[in-house]
Order: C-alpha cells, then sequence, then structure tokens
C-alpha cells in the first residue's frame, strides 16, 4: 500500500527548561543551531517586559532587534503587519514572547514566511508554545478558525522565572485547557487502534491525572516542584497529545463550546482556557444526555476539583448571569455549524441540546441518562 498518511508534527525540535535561563538565549539559540544577527521579536506588552532580559541578551550579542507592535489578537490584519516587517527587516529568525495569541501569530507567521520560529511562553496558560497548529481570531476576539502548520517551534525556551511572573489565574486557565485533552481526545479517537492515537490517549489520561492529582499544591506553591511539574504538563504535554495524535486527539465540543463563546463581547474579560473548562461540562452534559453514565460521573468530580481550584463552573462564573436566551441560542447555534468539532461527538446533537446543556452544567448527578431539559422561553 503506497497511500501515504497524514504527517505529525508532533514536538518542537528542541525544548530549553530552567529558571532565569532567557539571559543566556543567544548561546541557546547557538547550541540550537538557530541564526540570530537579525531577529524579529513578536510579542504581548507584557511579555515583553517579561522577557527583557532575553533582548537584552541579544542586543549585548550584537543581535539586530525589531520589535513588532503588540500583539492582542492572532489576526490577518496583524499578520499582514508582520509581513510587512518582514519585507522591510529582513530577519533571520522570529522569536514569539507571550500567551497564547503571540505565541500563535508568530507561528503563523514564520509558517507562512518560511522562517524558523522560537517561542517563549509567559504564562502556563495554554500549550500555543508546542504545537503546530495556530487559531485566527477578529479583530474583536471571535474565532475564526484554525490553521495546521507545517511544523512545530524550532526551539521552545520555557524559563520557569518568566512564567512566574504572570498572574496565578493564567495558570488556572491553563489546568482548564490542557485537562480538556482527555475529555476531547478519548472522544475524538473513535476508539482507533493505532498505536500512535492510542499512545496520545493514555498521555491524556495521564495528563488528566497529573492536573487532579498536582494543581492545588502548585498553585499554593508558585516556582515549586509541583507548580513546575504543571507548567510542564500545560505547555508541553498537552501539546504532545494533539501532535502525536494528530487531527484524531484534538478538540471536540469543549473547544467547540469555546470557540462559540467568543463570539459574544461579555467573554472578552474571560480567558481560553476559562471558556474551554465550561465547555468540558457542557460537553459532558451532553454525553448524559445520551446515556452515558460514566459522563456524570466525570462531571461531579470536574465540580469539585474547579471549586478547588477556580475554574468557572456555569454561565454566571464566566460573567454571563444576565445573558439573554436569544445569545444563548446563537451560542448554541455557532457550536452547532457544520464545521464545527462538536460532530466529533458519537452522536449528532442540535442547537436545542446544546442550549440545555450550557445552562446546567451543574445538574444533580441524579439526573444521569435523562433527556436534556427543555427551557420554559
Amino acid at each position: 500500500m503506497d497511500t501515504l498518511l497524514p504527517v505529525l508534527a508532533i514536538a518542537p525540535a528542541r525544548v530549553e527548561r530552567g529558571f532565569g535561563i532567557l539571559a543566556e538565549l543567544p548561546k541557546l539559540l547557538q547550541r540550537a543551531g538557530l541564526p540570530h544577527h537579525r531577529v524579529l521579536a513578536v510579542t504581548g506588552e507584557r511579555a515583553h517586559t517579561a522577557t527583557i532580559a532575553a533582548w537584552q541578551a541579544l542586543a549585548a550579542a550584537g543581535s539586530e532587534v525589531h520589535r513588532g507592535g503588540a500583539v492582542t489578537e492572532c489576526t490577518e490584519r496583524m499578520l499582514q503587519e508582520g509581513a510587512a516587517m518582514v519585507a522591510t527587516h529582513q530577519p533571520q529568525i522570529l522569536i514569539g514572547a507571550g500567551g497564547g495569541k503571540a505565541l500563535d501569530a508568530v507561528k503563523l507567521l514564520g509558517d507562512r514566511q518560511g522562517l524558523p520560529v522560537v517561542t517563549i511562553p509567559t504564562t502556563g496558560a495554554t500549550c500555543a508554545a508546542w504545537t503546530a497548529l495556530s487559531n485566527l481570531y477578529t479583530d474583536g476576539g471571535a474565532f475564526v478558525g484554525d490553521v495546521a502548520l507545517t511544523r512545530c517551534p524550532d526551539l521552545v525556551v520555557v524559563d520557569y522565572a518568566a512564567i512566574a511572573t504572570a498572574p496565578i489565574r493564567t495558570l488556572v486557565a491553563g489546568i482548564g485547557d490542557a485537562i480538556a485533552k482527555w475529555y476531547e481526545a478519548s472522544v475524538s479517537s473513535g476508539h482507533s487502534t493505532r498505536s500512535t492515537v492510542v499512545a496520545a490517549v493514555q498521555g491524556a489520561r495521564v495528563l488528566r491525572d497529573i492536573l487532579l492529582q498536582r494543581s492545588a499544591e502548585a498553585l499554593a506553591q508558585p516556582g515549586g516542584e509541583a507548580w513546575q511539574e504543571v507548567v510542564d504538563a500545560t505547555v508541553g504535554l498537552a501539546g504532545t497529545v494533539g501532535g502525536l495524535g494528530g487531527a484524531d486527539c484534538r478538540t471536540v465540543a469543549a473547544h467547540a463550546i469555546h470557540n462559540a463563546l467568543t463570539h459574544l463581547p461579555q467573554t472578552k474579560g474571560t480567558l481560553h482556557g476559562e471558556k474551554v473548562a465550561f465547555g468540558i461540562l457542557a460537553q459532558l452534559r451532553l454525553e448524559e444526555f445520551h446515556g452515558n453514565r460514566l459522563a456524570a460521573t466525570a462531571r461531579h468530580q470536574l465540580l469539585g476539583f474547579y471549586a478547588g481550584i477556580g475554574l468557572p463552573q456555569t454561565l454566571e462564573d464566566l460573567g454571563l448571569g444576565e445573558i439573554s436566551l436569544r445569545e444563548l441560542q446563537r451560542v448554541a447555534a455557532l457550536a452547532c455549524r457544520p464545521e464545527s468539532d462538536i460532530h466529533r461527538l458519537p452522536f449528532a446533537v442540535d442547537g436545542a441540546e446544546v442550549l440545555a446543556a450550557l445552562v446546567s452544567t451543574t445538574a444533580p448527578l441524579e439526573r444521569t441518562g435523562d433527556a436534556a431539559p427543555t427551557l420554559g422561553r
């Protein structure tokens, strides 16, 4: 059989980890065989300050560093501005620093421009530093779609000292985003027997267990051993699951609901992982509607876990307590668009079911197996 299977972009070419290692960035780049005489930096505003040691070290080493505008969203407009910067300054390498939006932007820009990419996560909020995938948004922050990239970053620099400066809320959000890997990959894999998919799903299970067991300790002791382990899990292990499993181990209803929620201006102040975490509960609720009793048990386990670390359990927790029924119906409809990953569920769902799931994420365990509740108006 000569049919080619899909290419897997599993992991970055190299990962450097440690405390204060950004001050050694020129050496790390040299060790990775990456040129750095002319650099284009792609960062968020806070991230630039958090990683100032990196830019100072590059300047001291004689690198010519140019900086684009501060990234707030990964948008086509921002990418066009980045392409103009590349044309003007002719960098040899792109270095991105920040959270998911900035890192998605630098990866996609590097992919389009054919340039090596270095990512420096300044939070533990997502696995964007690791993956060969970027999410595109509108200028207003509404999800447009994801873009598969040809490869993972050439180098990831995980400086725990820089990540420790981020608000603890960002790591909590990262935990919500990362733990979704199990609840989505175990569904989207379709019980595949392909070895890479099996390994990815089992990795997602290990990831879930690490987060359930170590997150409370990690959040109580930033910078400690458990904290480092959780950061490694949210940044690296979460990315490996999607890389190893490919499209068969990616997003399902939890991320589909996140994507729909981004179209509400009221969610602008909530983080990616917070919306994903809520989406997991809604996905499990959908599974309950279709008779999965294990989903009910998993949901109640997560509700206790969320309460302990501060992840949202309800629409009210997301700041949507006053949302109108019409707006909720729009969210449900967006989550069910034909191209939505919600259709990776092993059963068909419609907007009415999604709406019912959104408003019943904390329903009692006794409702297991019940049909979706109906709304009066």
